[in-house]
């Protein structure tokens, strides 16, 4: 994890982003009968020097938001800016300069690289579209520079990914994605398809990178405690929204949203003394589908706190009214009418 700066402006702001895929019906003439939020008005900022990790059941909308940062996908609605400028409206040249800094590292390392290529054409691919960042003479040496900067013998350049393990492939995608020295990096699941120990080792190759490139993450992935890890500041996903945000310590050790408490409740705790007495929070029904949300607070059908005024008021995010005039870690946004603070995992060694 980096120390973030204490900068006064955010290299990215989010502000009410959309995307909603249409539903359609009919042959001839197509009408659109619904439509699946994947991502329902989030807001956000990334701050140079920063990791925001974001977490969230499958389904949420992580990878759907990960992809409008880099703009693979257009938002519906909303507004992403990098430095002040709005990236949504950009195409051609500018947009391609924007995606020199913003870069992407993908979620599985088999799929990500074209087995066709070398791990020299796959790293230096960047160059033939971006060819200011390398002339053309410097980038076999470029490329061979990046294998040895994320742990790999530079002599691999000829070799081919079927060649190579699953860490080893993701560390080609790191590669591939510092070619171009960008400033932000968006990191979509990068070790979920990875073994526990090869997680390990990925997960502190992107913290030793942050220092030595000064990168901001964005780091997503719904396992909470890698999460914790990496991470300066915690976004909680719920059907495509933020619903809690806030520094490691307090979405983990003071979590007021009834959401991130039952998630938190599930991760394994290794040290048994606090396992046999942590309280298991076991939500009822299933995840609701993006076609149907819930209307009010889009948690409360599966909510033990709910009340009539969670079907009829949206919750904003925010710090609740009950902690506005204290001090303290529960001080943070959380989008819940009824936010609390739980201690959801006792400290090592507790008895009950």
């Amino acid at each position: 994890m980096a120390e973030p700066n204490a900068p006064t402006e955010p290299i990215i702001e989010v502000r009410d982003l959309h995307k909603h895929y249409p539903l359609t019906q009919g042959v001839l003439f197509r009408k659109q009968v619904g439509a699946v939020k994947a991502v329902d008005g989030v807001d956000l900022d990334l701050f140079p020097g920063e990791t925001l990790g974001i977490v969230g059941e499958s389904g949420c909308g992580k990878s759907t938001l990960a992809r409008m940062l880099v703009n693979l996908e257009r938002p519906t609605r909303g507004t992403i800016r990098y430095k002040g400028e709005d990236i949504t409206k950009l195409s051609g040249r500018a947009l391609r300069a924007v995606r020199r800094n913003i870069q992407m590292v993908f979620q599985d390392p088999y799929t990500s690289l074209n087995p066709r290529m070398t791990v020299g054409d796959i790293i230096g691919e960047p160059y033939e579209i971006h060819p200011e960042a390398a002339p053309k003479g410097e980038r076999r040496r470029r490329v061979q520079e990046l294998l040895e900067v994320v742990g790999l013998d530079p002599e691999y350049v000829n070799r081919y990914p079927h060649q190579f393990s699953g860490g080893q492939r993701q560390r080609i995608g790191i590669a591939r994605g510092l070619a171009l020295r960008p400033e932000v990096i968006v990191a979509d699941e990068p070790v979920s398809a990875l073994d526990v120990s090869v997680q390990a080792q990925v997960v502190n190759l992107l913290d030793r990178l942050q220092s030595e490139f000064r990168l901001s993450y964005v780091f997503i992935a719904h396992d909470l405690s890698i999460v914790r890890h990496i991470s300066d500041r915690v976004g909680v996903m719920y059907l495509g929204r933020i619903v809690e945000i806030g520094g490691d310590a307090e979405i983990y050790d003071h979590p007021t949203h009834p959401y991130t408490q039952a998630l938190l409740s599930a991760v394994p705790v290794p040290d048994p003394g606090a396992r046999a007495h942590r309280e298991r929070i076991v939500l009822s029904g299933d995840v609701p589908s993006p076609t149907a949300i819930p209307s009010g607070c889009r948690f409360r059908t599966r909510c033990w706190k709910a009340r009539e005024r969670c079907a009829l008021e949206v919750p904003e995010l925010a710090v609740p009214a009950e902690f506005r005039l204290a001090q303290g870690p529960a001080k943070h946004d959380s989008a819940c009418h009824f936010a609390e603070e739980k201690h959801v995992v006792p400290a090592p060694g507790a008895q009950g």
